[in-house]
C-alpha cells in the first residue's frame, strides 16, 4: 500500500502531458533488471527503476525529451564502455506517454504488482520478529505477525498486519501458498506445534525457526516421537540467518530476510518451471 501512495503522490505532481512509462521489453546476457523491470519518468521526477546508472540516467534524458516533444522511440543500448557501464548485456528500452486520463491504469498496475508480493508469517514479536519485520517492510513482501501477547503485538513495527491469537498453529493451514513461516517465539513448546503445522504441507516456500543446533535437534528428536514424518524435516531451516558473532537483533534480522527473499525467489522460479 505504501508503494501505491508512493505512486500517487507522483502522478499528483506530474500535470500535463503526463509522464513516461519507461520499460524493459528485451535483456540479453548480464543486465541491471529483467523484462519484468518498467519506471516512470516525469518532467521533474521519476517513480522505480530499471536498474540504475547510465542506463538510467540516458532513459531519463529521452522520457523527458519525449514529453517536451520528441518521437517516443525504442532505445537500444549496450551495456559496455560506450555509456560507462560494464555488465556486458545488452537492453531495448521502450517509451510510452501517459496523460493524466490514463493515471488510474498505471495505479491499477502497481496495485496488481504489490497484490502479488509473496506474504511472510512470523510467528513471534519480540525483538528479533520486530527488528526481522522493520527489515522485510522494505522488501516486496506481505508482512503478518502473528502473537499470543497483546502488549508484545501492540509493538509491530506499523505496515504489517497483525494477529492476535491463543493458537497460533491454528492459522498455518490458511496461510497462501509460496510463503515463508518463520516461527521464533518466547515458548519452544509453541514453536514445536507451528513448526509440526507448517511441515504438514508441501506449499510453503521455506520453513524456519530460530534457535540453535541443539534446539533442532531436539525438535527433530520430538517430531519422530510423535509421529512426523522424517522426510519433512528437511524443508525445515534451523537455525535461521547466518552463523556470525554478532547476535543483536537487527544482525539476525538483516541475515534472516536476505535468506528468506531467497526462498521465495527460488519457489517463484521452480513454481514457474512446473507450469512451463
Amino acid at each position: 500500500m505504501a508503494r501505491l501512495e508512493a505512486f500517487r503522490d507522483f502522478a499528483a505532481n506530474s500535470g500535463e502531458p503526463g509522464f513516461v512509462l519507461v520499460q524493459v521489453v528485451e535483456a540479453k546476457g548480464s543486465t541491471p533488471r529483467n523484462t519484468d523491470a518498467w519506471m516512470l519518468v516525469s518532467k521533474t521526477s521519476a517513480f522505480g527503476t530499471i536498474g540504475g546508472g547510465r542506463l538510467e540516467l540516458e532513459a531519463i534524458e529521452k522520457a523527458r525529451d519525449i514529453l517536451a516533444g520528441a518521437a517516443a522511440e525504442p532505445m537500444a543500448l549496450p551495456l559496455g564502455p560506450a555509456i560507462g557501464q560494464c555488465c556486458g548485456g545488452h537492453v531495448t528500452l521502450s517509451f510510452e506517454v501517459i496523460p493524466p486520463a490514463r493515471f488510474g491504469e498505471i495505479g491499477a498496475m502497481v496495485e496488481a504488482e504489490d497484490a502479488s508480493d509473496p506474504e511472510v508469517w512470523l510467528f513471534g514479536g519480540g525483538h528479533v520478529g520486530r527488528a526481522l519485520t522493520r527489515a522485510l517492510l522494505l522488501l516486496p513482501v506481505k508482512v503478518h505477525v502473528a502473537e499470543t501477547r497483546a502488549d508484545e503485538l501492540d509493538l509491530t513495527p506499523e505496515g504489517a498486519k497483525r494477529h492476535l491469537t491463543a493458537l497460533p498453529e491454528s492459522l498455518v493451514a490458511d496461510i497462501a501458498p509460496g510463503s515463508a513461516v518463520i516461527v521464533l517465539t518466547h515458548d519452544h513448546a509453541l514453536d514445536f506445534l507451528i513448526v509440526s503445522a507448517a511441515l504438514k504441507r508441501d506449499d510453503l516456500a521455506q520453513v524456519g525457526m530460530i534457535g540453535s543446533d541443539t534446539k533442532r535437534a531436539t525438535f527433530e528428536h520430538q517430531f519422530i516421537r510423535e509421529g512426523g514424518d522424517k522426510a519433512r524435516l528437511s524443508k525445515l531451516v534451523c537455525p535461521i540467518g547466518r552463523k556470525i558473532a554478532d547476535k543483536r537483533p537487527e544482525v539476525i534480522a538483516a541475515t534472516v530476510a536476505a535468506d528468506i527473499i531467497a526462498a521465495l525467489a527460488e519457489w517463484q522460479v521452480s513454481t514457474r518451471q512446473a507450469l512451463s
